[in-house]
């Protein structure tokens, strides 16, 4: 049992020690969630929603286009929001809840934000 407790204690202090996942600047914060958008083992945004990006191969068409997204959210947290869990404004959406289930990390989600807001 104090092994484990032990072990158990590492892993934690080296998850703690290792820090957030922070990017330095806004330009390094949208190259991040870019890459999350498009890269198919994490986020698979680019499965359901299309977006004017010239590496986005293969987009889907399931999901609403990534088009005007200030117009459509005027507030970047109801956008935010909507990342987090689409069924609570909708109950019926196919889209997974990315924050409720722990697809992306917060801090992967607010770079996900900041990558479609710009379009």
């Amino acid at each position: 049992m104090r092994r484990l407790t032990t072990a158990l204690c590492a892993a934690t202090a080296a998850l703690t020690l290792s820090g957030p996942l922070m990017a330095a600047t806004q330009e390094e914060l949208i190259e991040l969630g870019r890459a999350v958008y498009h890269d198919k083992t994490r986020g698979n945004c680019i499965s359901c929603h299309n977006i004017n990006d010239p590496i986005a191969n293969l987009p889907g068409n399931q999901g609403p286009m990534m088009i005007a997204m200030k117009q459509r959210f005027p507030d970047k947290h109801k956008l935010r929001a909507q990342v987090w869990d689409a069924t609570v404004a909708n109950p019926l959406s196919i889209m997974p809840p990315i924050g409720k289930h722990w697809i992306l990390s917060e801090d992967e989600i607010d770079a996900v934000v900041e990558y479609i807001y710009q379009y």
